[in-house]
């Protein structure tokens, strides 16, 4: 008697153990996932910090410096946009945004909305508040910020240029609200679906999303 309900343990231990192994890793590493997305104050500050200027060294050769026409381009197109409208701006002007964005500063929050809606989610009002924490820090503080909009693949462009908009305009408003972040210093701009974070799954929800980059320093440029 004694064998067989040792046996009997045994084998209802096998089971378990085989139902545990048998969850798929969703299920089993969802609290860490859910977790992964929000990142910290520092980290932002960290990511939109502008490099240090290297000091001149006597007999060291200087780097190549940035061409002076492109830099002063884009600064006349940052300050051309600096409190426009969202809306206002012409698919020319998003574009040449995304162009003068991609040598600067910048993280993906992976900021995302409810489904077909404006609405910050839940799970990621964490992230913005560290970025309000951050935009308002020494390091950053002065600086003019883009906040860009994206949806998924869902809809019309038209409808989808909108509604990434209105979901960048939510992010300002947060921001301006809670943490009296002069309103010229985001320049909000909506790329609707034209800029998936991952192309393979139009639908998914990581390309509802908020981009900021930082732009330029407002003392630095007035000098």
């Amino acid at each position: 008697m004694r064998l067989a309900a040792k046996g009997f343990t045994a084998i209802l231990s096998i089971i378990t153990i085989g139902a545990a192994l048998s969850l798929p890793a969703s299920a089993v590493f969802a609290a860490d996932e859910s977790n992964s997305k929000n990142v910290t104050e520092d980290e932002i500050v960290r990511a939109l910090a502008p490099p240090p200027k290297k000091p001149l060294t006597r007999g060291l050769s200087i780097a190549p410096q940035a061409d002076p026409a492109s830099s002063a381009a884009e600064t006349k197109l940052i300050q051309s946009v600096r409190g426009r409208a969202t809306r206002s701006l012409s698919s020319t002007e998003r574009e040449e945004i995304a162009t003068a964005a991609k040598d600067k500063p910048n993280i993906d929050l992976e900021i995302t909305f409810d489904y077909n809606s404006a609405n910050i989610s839940a799970k990621s009002m964490a992230s913005v508040q560290a970025l309000g924490r951050a935009l308002t820090s020494p390091d950053l503080k002065g600086s003019t910020f883009v906040v860009a909009g994206h949806t998924d693949a869902a809809g019309t462009e038209a409808y989808n240029q909108d509604l990434s908009e209105r979901r960048a305009d939510s992010i300002k408003r947060y921001l301006v609200d809670k943490y009296r972040i002069a309103a010229t210093d985001l320049v909000t701009v909506g790329y609707g679906k034209s800029k998936l974070k991952d192309p393979s799954q139009p639908m998914a929800e990581v390309n509802r999303r908020v981009q900021v980059v930082n732009m330029e320093n407002k003392t630095t440029a007035s000098k």
